[in-house]
């Protein structure tokens, strides 16, 4: 049954069952460039749509594996790889509103469908008669496939034996069991880190996007005391959203599984296809970086103390090092931000786009949103050729979990017709929030994160793959934010910012003396920032390198663990990892287990690509043009060093991250 005849089967039979209505993700969607219609999704669409996907990808299945030919690529693998259609589509709207319109409604259809979709993931990772086929082809002549296709084949061949086909039917039960019961835990982690950040709002009047400025600002300082033990306790204080026994029971779950797949901890598990492939590696990689970047904060810590003239405390270093930064480089940060509007610089991250790939944006009205703050954008090419759909939802809401991160609605593949199918891509932040007047006015640090998440954006908007699952940024975890970091390096060009950096009120070009002192300042407070971002590596690595987790152990055991591993590390006293435990939504709920080192691996890659930039123009066309067809448009079709050896020339070389963050 082809993937068209099974969806048209499916919309035909629930639309027989309905009255009064058709599931609007039964339909083809009518609407510009196939937005969702946002409008027109009811929360009782979710469940049957969901139910209806997995329905319509086991019967595209059980059409490939009792098809009486041989098995070959084109009537298995690639069969495969588009049997998921509808389910796509479903959860491509369902996650990215669930982490921007959280209600209960929502978080109700997550808990019910969670379960729903591990099981059906189960069912395909442990469906024999289809890895036998996969198999076969595996085990036959590779030669005459594509090198796109042999990846693909590669990446299905070893997710079977990931998901525990070889194990004895007992371990697989139990293998099934360990995946719906994380799953629940897991997605219980996040609503809960939710919850106490829509807490701490309400006490203190300040989302936890904004805490770090809060904390540069407030000059009481019993008060901004309150704020960081406050801060930093979320998921840790006793309520309905304490985040501790869910922790130890997910990790006693992946302990488990662990086990069962034959390794000794989580983290060789989870880092087996990844580039750093065990934890022995990440573990020296982290050492080097946290020595030299310890080194440096306790001389920071030295030139605060000097300017408050007593010891400085972890609620502190925020207030004094912008002090120091003030002082040392005459940059005050009040001043800079009229100079970037989220309006302008929108314009900068597209302008720098259309420089160096030859992306043109445009704004267009009038589509399906699922908030009035999201704003959406077509891109093409020069010829007018699409390239995708991009959308934007910069503000902090009660409904939005934190941070900052880019999703698909839509991935980039080529469909049963050959056509091209080109991606819709979401950029969520939670940027300073506009005043009364509708501006919002963004701090270096919120800059950043647009280009970054747009880095990531450009990733999976300007893929060129046949296949979903290694188009765009389905790639390996500490491969994956080798892009984001690296579109940060044209944030603050001096050429580009004449061009986008402009007052909100007057228009005035941001002045050549603010963008020497921006310069100057660039490393400042570089050894805070490596600290605490290497330190919360280092404890997820620790978490995920456990080999159990004792069986009397209570709630207790987070907190002496985190202080063991903290002492360990060498962490100063003056400084927290940059996430704690019961509150480091990355390693439990957002699939950056034993992968938080990646932010500091693909920094390696990027700065150094960058340094390749250096010396021969960071504006040159043909460079980037290089480095869009080696990586942006290639996603997983290749190995990511083969790919960067390609476009190197040689393995990257750690000399420009060191001196990038000025260690």
């Amino acid at each position: 049954m082809t993937r068209r005849i099974a969806f048209a089967a499916i919309a035909a039979f629930i639309a027989m069952t309905s009255c009064t209505r058709t599931n609007p993700f039964l339909e083809e969607w009518d609407t510009p460039y196939g937005i969702p219609p946002y409008d027109k999704i009811a929360y009782e669409d979710y469940v049957p749509a969901i139910k209806a996907g997995i329905r319509q990808q086991q019967s595209a299945v059980d059409a490939i594996t009792s098809n009486p030919e041989a098995p070959t690529f084109e009537n298995t693998i690639a069969a495969y790889e588009l049997s998921g259609g509808l389910l796509s589509k479903v959860c491509g709207v369902l996650y990215n509103v669930s982490e921007t319109e959280n209600c209960p409604e929502l978080e109700a259809i997550i808990e019910e469908v969670t379960p729903l979709i591990s099981e059906h993931e189960d069912n395909l990772g442990m469906n024999k008669a289809l890895y036998e086929r996969v198999a076969a082809i595996y085990e036959a002549d590779r030669s005459a496939l594509t090198r796109e296709q042999q990846m693909v084949l590669k990446k299905h061949y070893e997710s079977f034996a990931r998901s525990g086909i070889a194990l004895p039917e007992k371990q697989q039960t139990r293998i099934r069991e360990i995946n719906s019961e994380m799953a629940a835990k897991i997605n219980r982690i996040g609503n809960n880190i939710l919850a106490e950040s829509n807490a701490f709002k309400a006490e203190f009047g300040i989302s936890v996007s904004d805490y770090p400025t809060a904390m540069t600002t407030t000059e009481d300082r019993a008060l901004r005391e309150r704020m960081f033990r406050a801060y930093s306790s979320r998921g840790h204080n006793g309520n309905d959203n304490d985040n501790r026994k869910l922790i130890l029971d997910v990790m006693r779950l992946r302990i488990e599984k662990a086990h069962l797949m034959g390794f000794d901890c989580p983290a060789d598990f989870i880092l087996e296809p990844k580039m750093a492939h065990d934890h022995q590696t990440v573990d020296a990689f982290l050492d080097g970086i946290m020595k030299a970047a310890v080194a440096r904060a306790r001389r920071e810590v030295k030139d605060m103390e000097e300017m408050a003239g007593h010891k400085i405390e972890p609620w502190d270093w925020w207030y004094y090092s912008e002090k120091v930064r003030k002082a040392r480089y005459d940059l005050d940060e009040e001043l800079v931000k009229p100079y970037f509007s989220a309006e302008n610089v929108t314009k900068g991250i597209f302008l720098a786009a259309k420089i160096l790939y030859g992306v043109n944006a445009e704004e267009i009205t009038g589509v399906p949103v699922y908030n009035p703050e999201v704003r959406t954008y077509k891109l093409t090419y020069d010829d007018g050729s699409l390239i995708g759909i991009f959308t934007t939802d910069y503000f902090p809401r009660d409904s939005k979990r934190g941070g900052a991160w880019m999703n698909n609605v839509r991935e980039q593949y080529m469909d049963t017709d050959g056509s091209d199918v080109r991606p819709i891509i979401l950029n969520v932040g939670n940027f300073n929030s506009p005043d009364g007047n509708g501006v919002a006015l963004l701090s270096i640090d919120n800059v950043e994160t647009a280009f970054h998440e747009f880095g990531h954006a450009l990733h999976g908007l300007l893929s060129r793959c046949h296949y979903p699952s290694v188009s765009g940024t389905s790639v390996a975890r500490d491969f994956v934010e080798t892009f984001s970091q690296f579109n940060e390096n044209w944030a603050f060009q001096p050429e580009l910012l004449k061009q986008y950096a402009v007052h909100y009120q007057t228009g005035e070009v941001i002045p050549q003396d603010i963008l020497d002192k921006i310069d100057a300042a660039d490393k400042f407070n570089q050894g805070f920032m490596t600290t605490e971002l290497c330190a919360a590596s280092i404890l997820d690595m620790k978490w995920h390198e456990l080999t159990e987790i004792p069986a009397d152990a209570g709630e207790d055991f987070i907190d002496e663990f985190e202080a063991k591993v903290c002492r360990d590390m060498g962490l100063p006293d003056e400084i927290i990892p940059r996430y704690r435990t019961t509150y480091f939504n990355h390693i439990f709920s957002s699939g950056y287990s034993a992968g938080y080192y990646g932010y500091l691996w693909a920094e390696v890659l990027d700065k150094d690509a960058f340094s390749i930039f250096e010396k021969n123009g960071v504006w040159n066309k043909e460079l980037a043009a290089k480095f869009k067809e080696t990586f942006l448009e290639k996603g997983g079709s290749e190995e990511p060093m083969t790919l960067y050896i390609s476009f190197a020339g040689r393995e990257p070389d750690n000399t420009a991250f060191l001196r990038g963050r000025g260690l």
